[in-house]
């Protein structure tokens, strides 16, 4: 039928291979990340895990993590600056109690299409977001437009 959209998102395997380079890749800089996750384009939870001695409380930051990086097709600590007051987007944090502006949660394109996100807590925002990208990276995605 004319005028409808294809859409496309990691399918479950594909989400478990990414939550396991994402493993790996914490493993090997001695994090225990308290989840990974996997969102489709439509903000959806595909798939979540959390490594032994992770915190309980990060899953609902690796959460908005993946959904804000899908949301708007972009890293979420993109956004740490300009959502402060007087910035550019100030407030848009606070608009969805889902949105999570720090760094950790990265879109994911295939051949140019937005098809979903990943987020990570537990490092540092930094050691999140480099783990979460290389998984992604080592997968064939790639994580900025």
């Amino acid at each position: 039928m004319e005028r409808l959209i294809e859409q496309a998102y990691p399918s479950l395997g594909l989400a478990l291979d990414l939550l396991e380079r994402i493993r790996g890749e914490a493993e090997t800089r001695g994090l225990a990340l308290a989840v990974a996750v996997v969102v489709d384009a439509g903000g959806n939870v595909v798939a979540t895990q959390r490594m032994d001695g992770a915190a309980l409380g990060a899953m609902s930051l690796a959460i908005g993590k993946a959904y804000t990086s899908v949301l708007w097709g972009a890293p979420s600590g993109g956004f740490m600056q300009s959502t402060q007051p007087g910035g550019d987007d100030w407030g848009f944090n606070a608009t969805d109690n889902r949105i999570v502006v720090y760094a950790g949660g990265v879109p994911l394109h295939a051949e140019g299409r937005l098809v979903g996100g990943v987020g990570a807590s537990g490092g540092t925002a930094e050691e999140d977001e480099a783990c979460v990208s290389a998984a992604a990276s080592a997968l064939g995605f790639s994580v900025s437009p």
